[in-house]
């Protein structure tokens, strides 16, 4: 005897496909994500929650955090096209887009970002990907204006590897052109702090203005090959300047001086310390301290961290410059690994002011070339902060919001 409740097949028929609609929609979509890949993604998830979670001090060394290094002042360098380009880039989001990518300027989002690619660590903001054709210009010129010719380039470059490396490995939930990520916080003013990032793998722009002052850090520059030998971007090039200057530098020193700077000869795995998720690193100088170079090494050094720090826009590159130069003598050299004409090395330049690290790392998309495990040229990491507090300018915008509460 049916049941009441019983209904006919042809009744049922449109519940039961879709069912089996959603179970094959669900275990499709399950199949282009590798679990390995998914593992990945909450172990970097965990690791940026845990650092979100303690109060921003900023790099230190054992001695504590220095105060007072950086004066909100003015440097006569107009801030007005940067702005004016930030301005036209959110004008082209709808709602949508504002929402995911406009935050408060003290907002955590600025210290969640990683050098990892996409499909390990989820972004926030709106991504060239994603973006029209009108949004990836604006996009653009905001870059344009806010970096040097230099700096530009070196970001197109950047976004090639992640093409090749697509190319090399597919995966196209890791690796693509355009998987990069713009977020804003606050609003573009000339009298009020605001800034914006862009994330995404190898590169890590955090950009904060306050009136005509400018601070780029933490930025993460990187690429994976660094010589790109095939596929679309065959010949693409990138970090020899950043490399050759720092091995010339350490060529020039005498045997003395380079035991004094070597920390380690032997190169055998990653060295790099302050990338994501290491904004209250506390970091001892190390190496050979700039009172101890020759004059001529002094230059060099300082050749060598205009290299990085001239890849923002050049007006107030020169101003960074200055503020880097008052500290050369408390500036340390250190380096990992030898000192031959084709090393694989890692080398640190380490003042109050300034942060840089450039460290040859194990492959991970060339595997099909280059030896796991094994540090290598065609996989290069590079980092520059701002210690004692004035990462994302949050030493500027304490003191903002100490004269002007909001």
């Amino acid at each position: 005897m049916k049941k009441s409740n019983d209904k006919p097949w042809f009744i049922k028929l449109p519940v039961l496909l879709f069912t089996v609609f959603v179970i094959g929609i669900s275990t499709f979509a399950q199949s282009l994500y590798p679990p390995n890949i998914l593992d990945m993604k909450g172990t970097f998830s965990s690791g940026a929650a845990r650092a979100m979670g303690e109060p921003f001090v900023g790099l230190t060394t054992s001695d504590g955090r220095i105060e007072g290094l950086y004066p909100i002042r003015a440097t006569g360098v107009s801030t007005a096209p940067i702005r004016q380009a930030a301005d036209a880039f959110l004008a082209t989001l709808d709602t949508i887009d504002l929402s995911r990518s406009h935050f408060a300027i003290d907002d955590p989002e600025w210290r969640d970002w990683s050098n990892v690619d996409v499909g390990i660590f989820p972004r926030r903001g709106i991504s060239l990907e994603e973006m029209s054709e009108a949004q990836k210009q604006a996009a653009w010129d905001l870059l344009e204006v806010s970096l040097s010719a230099r700096g530009l380039e070196q970001t197109r470059r950047i976004m090639r590897t992640e093409q090749t490396l697509f190319e090399l490995n597919g995966e196209p939930i890791r690796y693509g052109e355009e998987k990069y990520y713009f977020t804003f916080m606050g609003i573009p003013d000339s009298g009020e702090p605001w800034g914006w990032q862009l994330d995404g793998h190898h590169l890590v722009i955090n950009y904060f203005v306050l009136g005509d002052q400018v601070v780029m850090t933490p930025a993460f520059w990187g690429a994976e090959p660094v010589i790109t030998e095939s596929g679309r971007y065959a010949g693409n090039i990138i970090l020899q300047q950043e490399q050759d200057r720092g091995l010339a530098l350490m060529q020039s020193l005498d045997v003395g001086q380079r035991a004094r700077a070597t920390i380690n000869p032997d190169k055998t795995r990653n060295n790099q310390l302050a990338a994501a998720n290491e904004d209250n690193l506390v970091l001892d100088y190390e190496g050979l301290p700039g009172s101890d170079m020759s004059g001529a090494q002094k230059l060099q050094l300082l050749e060598l961290m205009e290299t990085y720090v001239g890849k923002l826009r050049d007006p107030h590159a020169e101003v960074t410059m200055e503020e880097v130069s008052e500290h050369i003598n408390d500036t340390w050299f250190a380096w990992i690994g030898s000192a031959e004409d084709d090393a694989v090395f890692y080398y640190r330049i380490h003042s109050p002011v300034i942060l840089i690290e450039f460290d040859h790392q194990n492959p991970v998309g060339t595997l099909e070339k280059n030896t796991p495990g094994t540090p290598t040229r065609n996989h290069i990491h590079s980092i520059v902060r701002t210690p004692n507090g004035n990462d994302y300018g949050k030493d500027l915008l304490a003191q903002h919001l100490a004269r002007h509460p909001h």
